[in-house]
């Protein structure tokens, strides 16, 4: 039987071989394969945490807005309603979510930010 790579392994590849090989490069090619081997990093991130990110997203916005729909749908109502006022800090649930949201996609773009009062993790 044969297998193929998974995304995520094909990327994550491309990454170790990009800062294997960063080390005996000029300063502006090392340079950009830094930048490189930071985006596969993302995008390996994206791929094993972003849709557990997204269920978890469209979860806290259908308890928001009470109906369930697809994360771009929820989004856009979201945002609308936000927008209009009719969704404010003090609307149930919503800053929950809104932080749950914002937390995941910084563990995806940036996994080193740590929010103020947040601790490291342990080693």
């Amino acid at each position: 039987m044969i297998t193929h790579p998974k995304t995520e392994e094909l990327a994550e590849s491309v990454r170790l071989w990009i800062d294997e090989i960063r080390p005996t490069l000029d300063p502006r090619n090392a340079f950009l394969a830094r930048v490189a081997a930071n985006a596969m990093a993302t995008i390996y991130r994206e791929l094993t945490q972003g849709p557990a990110a997204e269920a978890s997203a469209v979860a806290g916005m259908a308890r928001v807005l009470g109906h369930d729909g697809s994360f771009e749908d929820l989004n856009a109502e979201l945002c609308e309603r936000i927008r209009s006022g009719e969704l404010t800090r003090e609307t149930p649930g919503l800053m929950a979510a809104l932080t749950t949201m914002a937390r995941d996609q910084i563990a995806i773009d940036q996994p080193g930010y740590r929010p103020e009062g947040t601790p490291a993790p342990a080693a």
